[in-house]
């Protein structure tokens, strides 16, 4: 019962099988999102110092870089569905701890588990030989049945109810795995992903001290000292008089934990430091939204006090959505109704519960930041974003209010991301030869065919899905009809830059000065025809006027084609949005598609000048996502360094897996050093005592937070997992047998 799937294989059509057929244990080749530095990991490192090459800066004394990502820990059958955004938060941290007798900088290599309570029901629960959640994988599928589906969430259903039985050493009561970002906030380092609330770890060492409910943490001083004087409903009275009250309380209990649910990029105000959050769930209202002040703040006098919002309604979402990002000015906040479904009701029309529909439109809506009751909703063509740049105001010159909000994206063209991060062809999709222009749109070329004449001709076949970094293809594309023009009037290099599956950095500009329900997005085009992904700025910068944008691209022709053999970034791109953005003001691309810099990345690479500056990993080595961290707070906005891991894949065996010797692996990583101002310089390259696996999002921490995070009285540790014997017994015997047949 519930044996692992097949994992798709590269490059085949996939034809419609049944379910019994999908169950077969049929040995298949290794998941190339579990391989490789793909690969996940059970090594845990304390801060152990690492050698480096070339000169450490002193700016970096005292400060910490730390990303976060995937690392499923039940893993025993290879042969799984499996997707780049499962699996077991595991942070990777660079300490640079400084000498104080010499004043020499010393790097320190640090990772840990995030201890979840997935992660400690998993260590205590042997037998399993899959992820207790069901992949995303699975969910996303489109050949998968309603019934197969059914059951892998039925599965995990049954194993949380058995959490909570005797017998079990961990209950399940939260199912965030917290593997996606980590960020700073009100003396808390906080791991997120938005199937839970964040959970706060301590600096530097990386330990769990537990869930952060917005107002405390578990297994802090506050809560610990209450607890022992009182009982737990004494101890929650006392501590939301000082505190306030916490994520999901204001909801009905059967779905209060839904509420918890948090957006894995919550937004850090750097003047008011306020943290801001947006709640997605799969029952109305589908989006609610939160505000946490910084606590310490309340307690000066002369400061205004700044009021907690929690779980406030955002209306106008009639559907359950996937939402990963969004966007936040000082004075106003962007949501992204976009056509992503992450709904299981889907299931009930023959859908997957997640599908995306490119027919629908994108829908941005903008409120001021504390009155989502006033959202005003912005309608284009249909896209995914999974990211967001920077998002600011624009002022009237003359009464100096707000008169509109403009915002920076990486805009994807279609949903591939979603099935090509789990090696799954996307679902084939039947396409219109035209498109009619919406309503109050800016217009935008047709869908394009192949002329070869494909009848199944869709974006999504001629995607270079499963290919390796390297191979490239030119779209073969066909204007069919643009709306005030004629196709001779259309310039052949702008056509040449329409790729369904681009995912470039677009601009878009709401305009907020004329009255509702006039709600006109005046600009929306991308910067640059270049793939860009994985976007950030410098932190003092965030929610206003950036000038740079740094972020991760690839040397092949789109993401779809790096994507093939799972997402790897070997350019690393510094954008000067601001010269960008004028230089389109002044001549706007004709359409939605259309671009400022039309360059290719060759080109890029080898002229460096005109807004954009590419830094190209040397040949085998490939990075993740880098953190600008500034080298002074008076100089120039990129005087300063990019921080980001690198691995060269030369270590890598004939079979593309990571060697080992007595079950050690040899592999390692490093952390290098990137002056950001002339994007060339490598000026430090740390190596690591071990590999650092592909992950996604990260952050820099400074000397500063680190010194004053809040106290805590206890740790979350594996003990109790790992090492309480097992329940005998009627009850342990039942909870073996059933784990053994849900493995």
């Amino acid at each position: 019962m519930f044996e692992a799937l097949p994992a798709p294989l590269a490059g085949q059509k996939r034809k419609r099988t049944t379910t019994s057929r999908l169950l077969s244990p049929t040995p298949q080749p290794q998941h190339p999102y579990l391989s490789g530095n793909f690969a996940p990991l059970q090594l845990t490192t304390p801060l152990t110092p690492c050698t480096y090459t070339g000169s450490i800066p002193s700016e970096l004394a005292g400060g910490q870089y730390i990303r976060n990502g995937s690392n499923p820990v039940s893993n025993a059958d290879l042969g799984r569905d499996a997707h780049w955004f499962d699996g077991d938060g595991m942070l990777a941290g660079v300490l640079f701890r400084r000498n104080e007798e010499t004043g020499a900088v010393i790097p320190e290599f640090v990772n840990q588990f995030v201890l979840t309570d997935l992660y400690l029901s998993t260590l205590s629960s042997p037998r399993l030989k899959v992820p207790i959640l069901p992949s995303i994988a699975t969910l996303v599928h489109p050949l998968y049945s309603i019934l197969y589906v059914t059951l892998r969430i039925f599965r995990t259903i049954i194993l949380v109810m058995l959490s909570f039985l005797p017998g079990s050493k961990q209950a399940i009561k939260k199912i965030s795995v917290a593997n996606t970002n980590i960020v700073f906030h009100d003396g808390r380092a906080l791991a997120t992903c938005e199937s839970g609330p964040p959970m706060r770890v301590q600096l530097p060492g990386l330990e769990t001290v537990g869930w952060y409910n917005g107002a405390w943490a578990e297994n802090e001083v506050a809560a610990q000292k209450m607890e022992k004087k009182a009982g737990e409903a004494e101890v929650i009275a006392q501590l939301k008089a000082e505190y306030g009250s916490t994520l999901g309380e204001e909801s009905m209990s059967l779905i209060g934990w839904m509420r918890e649910w948090t957006t894995a990029h919550p937004k850090i105000d750097p003047v008011t430091k306020e943290m801001l959050m947006f709640h997605s769930s799969f029952l109305p209202p589908y989006v609610q939204y939160s505000i946490i002040p910084q606590q310490n703040a309340q307690s000066d006098s002369a400061a205004p006090r700044l009021e907690k919002m929690l779980n406030t309604a955002v209306p106008g979402v009639k559907k359950a959505k996937m939402m990963h990002d969004f966007g936040v000015s000082l004075s106003h906040t962007v949501i992204m109704d976009l056509p992503l479904t992450l709904d299981p009701t889907n299931q009930l029309v023959g859908k997957p519960p997640v599908a995306y529909d490119s027919s629908q439109p994108s829908r941005f809506g903008v409120f001021p930041r504390r009155s989502p009751e006033q959202v005003r909703w912005f309608e284009t063509d249909g896209a995914c974003i999974f990211h967001t740049a920077n998002t600011w105001d624009t002022f009237d010159a003359g009464t100096g209010e707000v008169k509109g909000v403009e915002m920076l994206a990486c805009r994807l063209t279609s949903a591939t991301l979603v099935y090509a991060s789990g090696n799954i062809a996307p679902p084939v999709a039947k396409r219109k030869a035209q498109v009619e222009a919406r309503k109050k749109r800016m217009p935008f070329f047709s869908k394009y065919h192949d002329d070869a004449g494909d009848d199944e001709g869709d974006v999504y076949d001629r995607a270079a899905l499963l290919e390796s970094p390297g191979e490239e293809k030119e779209a073969l594309i066909r204007i069919t009809d643009l709306p005030s023009s004629s196709p001779e009037d259309v310039d052949d290099e702008e056509a040449k830059q329409w790729d369904e599956e681009q995912c470039r950095l677009y601009y878009y500009s709401f305009d907020l000065s004329s009255p509702a329900p006039r709600n006109e997005i005046t600009h929306q085009w991308a910067l640059a025809t270049i793939p860009f992904e994985f976007p950030s700025v410098r932190a003092d910068r965030e929610m206003q006027t950036a000038r740079y944008v740094y972020g991760c691209s690839t040397s092949t022709t789109s993401f779809g084609s790096a994507l093939g053999k799972a997402t790897k970034i070997d350019v690393l791109v510094k954008v000067d949005v601001r010269t960008l953005i004028e230089r389109g003001l002044r001549s706007p691309p004709r359409s939605v598609t259309g671009s400022v810099d039309s360059r290719s990345m060759a080109e890029i690479l080898e002229q460096q000048h005109g807004g954009i500056r590419a830094f190209q990993m040397p040949e085998g080595w490939f990075a993740q996502e880098p953190r600008f961290v500034p080298a002074s707070s008076n100089g120039s906005e990129d005087d300063g360094f990019l921080l980001f891991y690198a691995f060269d894949e030369s270590q890598l065996d004939g079979k593309g897996d990571v060697p080992a010797d007595d079950g050690a692996e040899r592999a390692r990583s490093e952390l290098w050093v990137l002056h950001a101002r002339d994007m060339k310089t490598v000026i430090a390259r740390v190596k690591l005592p071990q590999r650092v696996p592909y992950g996604l999002h990260g952050n820099w921490f400074t000397a500063d937070q680190i010194q004053s995070q809040r106290g805590f009285e206890a740790l979350r540790t594996v003990d109790t997992a790992r090492h309480t014997e097992e329940v005998r017994g009627l009850w342990g015997a039942t909870r073996r047998w059933m784990e053994g047949r849900l493995g």
